[in-house]
C-alpha cells in the first residue's frame, strides 16, 4: 500500500535497545515525503506533472527549502474549489495545519533502539518570493545533493526498496499588494459567506442532532500571484484568530464577523504554535518587500483584544548560514527566535531580550515550549563534518541555560517535538531513512521508546512552510500526550476507519485502541479535560465531527456532529487547520490562492460549528 506523503522518516519499530551495546546502529522507522492533507484523502492527481528525480534520491523536507507539492483536486473526489492553491501554491506552514508522515515499517524489519542516549553536559548545552542567487543555489543543493530527509514509501515485501516521491517544481513571484482586510463576505446575499440568507441556506438541511453552522467566511484580501500561507486558527475566549499575508484578524465565534485587525508592513513569515497563557502572541514578518528579505521582524499582539504591542528586529545572524529564516516558539513568558546560526529569547510581555543562545560547540537551532517549559534542539560540531551530532535540552526560559541535555546517537537529528509536557520527541536518520519516537523523563533520561509494531502505519501532520534552513519543532496534529500516555492515529486507506492508539509512556507499548466511526478517519488534536480531543473527517455521505476519547479508551464520544449537507464544503479547505474552544469548532484553509481575482474573492477561508 502506498504511504501518504509526509515530512517524517520511514521505518519500523520495536523493543528499545542500547546503541552502545554493539550490533547494528539505530534503526528507527521510515521516512516519507511530503505531508498529507488532513483529513486523509484518496490519491489525487497533481495540478501539474512532477519532475522525476533519479530513483532513490532523497527529497527535501519542510524546513529545508524544498519545492513543495503542487495543488491537487479537492478532497474526497470533489472538484477543486475556486481559490484553492494554484500552480504556485505550496503546503502551508506551521501551527494549525501541520503535516507529517507514516510511522510504520516493513514486515520483519529489525526493531529500532533508542535514537540516542543521555550524556551529562554541564551549564549551557554544548506566495514564496524568489530567494537571492546564493540562497536559491544552497536550497537547490540541499534538495538535490544533501540527502534531506523526506521520502514516500511504498510498502511491500522485506526485499522491496522504498521508492521516492517526486517533488513538484514551484515557481514564484511577488506582486505589490494593498492593505489586506479579510472579512466575512458582505455581498448581495448570494455568497456562502454572506450573513442572513447565506447562513440560513447552510443550516436549511440540518438534521436532528446535527450542529449549527455559525459562519462561513470568504476571502477579500488581494494576494500576490502565488497566494499566501495562513497561520492559525487560534481560539481565545469568544474570538477566533488567524493571520495571512500582511494582517492578523480576530473574528466572532458566534457569527464570523471581524472584531479587530492588525496590519504589518511586510509579509508574515512565522508564528509560534500557540499563544502564551495570557493570550499574547508574537508574529514574525519580513524586513522588507525585497526578494530574499529575511524573517527578522517581530510584532506582539494581544489576541484577546487585538491590541498591537511591542515590535523589534531580531539581531541579524552572521556566518556561513546567515541566510537562515527564524522560527518562533513560546515557552513560559519567553518567545524565542532561532535559525541555523543564531538563537534569541525575548520577554513575551515587553520584548526585552533575555538571552542569546549558546555559541559553543552546540548551538540551538529551534525551540518548542508550553506555559512552563522551553525545549531546545541543538546541533553540535564534531571532528567529522559528515556526521552531525544533535542534542535535546530543557532550558530556563529566562536565561536560556540548559538544565539537562540528552544526546542522540551520531547522525541522528531532532525532527519534531510531539509533546513538551510530557516530553515526546521525534528523531530521524537521514541516510538510512530511519525514524524513531522517544519519551524523556523530566530530568532528560530515556523514559521509553514508542513501539508501533509492524502492522500499523501512522501519519502525524507536522507543519513547516518554506523555511530556509530553519525548523519548526511544534505544530503537529495526529498526536497528543498527557500524564503516562501518548496518543497517535493510524493511517489507513480512504473509506476505512482508522484508529487512535494509546501508548504507555512508561513502557512504550500500546495499551488500547479506539476505532473511528464507520468508514471515517479521526485524528487527535490535543487534550481536553483529561480526554483526547479528536476531529472526525467528513466523507461524501457523512459530516465531520468533534469527539473525545476517554483515558481508558472506548468508542469516541461525539461533541459536535457536523451537518452532512455541508460535508463537501467542510472537506474542501486546503491543508486545513483546526481549533476548538468555547463549544465551537473552527476549520480554516491553510493556504489561500487562486488563478484570478474573481476566484480569489470566492475562496472559502473559514467555517465554524457549534450546538
Amino acid at each position: 500500500m502506498t504511504q501518504p506523503p509526509s515530512n517524517q522518516p520511514p521505518g519500523g519499530f520495536g523493543a528499545p535497545q542500547d546503541p552502545n551495546q554493539g550490533g547494528t546502529p539505530p534503526v528507527p522507522p521510515q521516512m516519507p515525503a511530503q505531508p498529507p492533507q488532513m483529513p486523509p484523502t484518496p490519491p489525487q492527481a497533481p495540478a501539474q506533472p512532477p519532475a522525476q528525480p533519479p530513483q532513490g534520491a532523497p527529497q527535501g523536507q519542510p524546513g529545508y527549502g524544498y519545492p513543495q507539492q503542487a495543488p491537487q483536486p479537492g478532497p474526497y473526489g470533489y472538484p477543486q474549489q475556486p481559490g484553492q492553491p494554484g500552480p504556485y501554491g505550496q503546503q502551508p506552514g506551521p501551527y494549525g495545519q501541520p503535516q507529517g508522515g507514516p510511522y510504520g515499517g516493513y514486515p520483519g524489519q529489525t526493531p529500532p533502539p533508542y535514537p540516542g542516549q543521555m550524556a551529562p553536559v554541564g551549564g549551557s548545552a554544548g506566495g514564496q518570493k524568489k530567494r537571492t542567487a546564493l540562497v536559491a543555489a544552497v536550497a537547490a543543493a540541499v534538495v538535490a545533493v544533501a540527502a534531506v530527509t523526506t521520502w514516500a514509501v511504498v510498502g511491500g515485501g522485506d526485499d522491496e526498496e522504498p521508492t521516492v516521491a517526486s517533488p513538484t517544481a514551484s515557481a514564484s513571484s511577488a506582486t505589490a499588494a494593498p492593505k489586506p482586510t479579510e472579512s466575512v463576505d458582505q455581498g448581495d446575499g448570494s455568497g456562502d459567506g454572506d450573513k442572513g440568507s447565506g447562513e440560513d441556506d447552510l443550516n436549511a438541511a440540518r438534521q436532528e442532532g446535527e450542529a449549527k453552522v455559525n459562519f462561513l467566511t470568504t476571502n477579500d484580501v488581494d494576494l500576490p500571484r502565488n497566494g499566501s500561507e495562513v497561520f492559525g486558527p487560534w481560539i481565545v475566549g469568544d474570538t477566533v484568530v488567524k493571520a495571512m499575508y500582511k494582517g492578523v484578524a480576530g473574528y466572532s465565534l458566534a457569527d464570523g464577523t471581524k472584531k479587530w485587525s492588525v496590519d504589518v508592513p511586510f509579509k508574515l513569515c512565522a508564528a509560534p504554535a500557540q499563544p502564551g497563557a495570557n493570550g499574547l502572541m508574537v508574529f514574525g514578518y519580513e524586513e522588507s518587500a525585497k526578494d530574499g528579505a529575511k524573517c527578522t521582524m517581530l510584532q506582539q499582539i494581544d489576541l484577546k483584544t487585538g491590541k498591537a504591542g511591542w515590535k523589534k528586529a531580531v539581531p541579524k545572524p552572521t556566518g556561513l548560514f546567515a541566510f537562515s529564516d527564524n522560527t518562533l516558539a513560546i515557552g513560559g513568558n519567553t518567545v524565542t527566535a532561532a535559525g541555523s546560526s543564531s538563537a534569541y529569547g525575548f520577554s513575551l510581555t515587553d520584548g526585552r531580550q533575555v538571552f542569546t543562545g549558546p555559541t559553543g560547540d552546540c548551538k540551538p537551532y529551534a525551540y518548542a515550549g508550553d506555559a512552563t517549559r522551553l525545549i531546545a534542539a541543538n546541533q553540535c560540531r564534531t571532528s567529522d563534518p559528515s556526521k552531525e551530532q544533535h542534542t535535546v535540552s530543557e532550558v530556563d526560559p529566562n536565561t536560556g541555560k540548559a538544565k539537562w541535555t540528552y544526546r542522540l546517537a551520531a547522525t541522528w537529528e531532532v525532527d519534531k517535538v510531539y509533546s513538551v509536557n510530557p516530553l515526546v520527541v521525534s528523531a530521524f536518520q537521514r541516510e538510512q531513512k530511519k525514524w524513531s519516537i522517544v519519551a524523556l523523563n523530566p530530568n532528560g533520561t530515556v523514559r521509553s521508546q514508542i513501539q508501533g509494531g509492524g502492522k500499523d502505519k501512522f501519519a502525524p501532520r507536522c507543519g513547516g512552510g518554506l523555511v530556509i534552513f530553519g525548523r519548526n519543532l511544534q505544530g503537529c496534529t495526529g498526536v497528543a500526550a498527557a500524564g503516562d500516555t501518548f496518543y497517535m492515529a493510524t493511517d489507513t486507506s480512504y473509506g476505512t476507519s482508522n484508529e487512535v492508539v494509546a501508548f504507555d509512556l512508561k513502557t512504550g507499548k500500546p495499551k488500547w485502541r479506539s476505532k473511528a466511526p464507520e468508514e471515517q478517519q479521526m485524528t487527535p488534536l490535543r487534550m481536553e479535560g483529561g480526554e483526547v480531543l479528536v476531529y472526525v473527517a467528513p466523507k461524501y455521505d457523512k459530516g465531520g465531527a468533534v469527539a473525545t476519547i476517554a483515558p481508558a479508551g472506548g468508542a469516541p464520544k461525539i461533541l459536535l456532529k457536523h451537518p452532512v449537507s455541508v460535508a463537501q464544503i467542510e472537506s474542501g479547505f486546503f491543508s486545513a487547520g483546526y481549533a476548538y474552544g468555547s463549544g465551537t469548532f473552527v476549520i480554516a484553509a491553510g493556504r489561500v490562492s487562486a488563478t484570478n481575482d474573481a476566484e480569489e474573492k470566492e475562496t472559502k477561508t473559514m467555517m465554524g460549528f457549534s450546538k
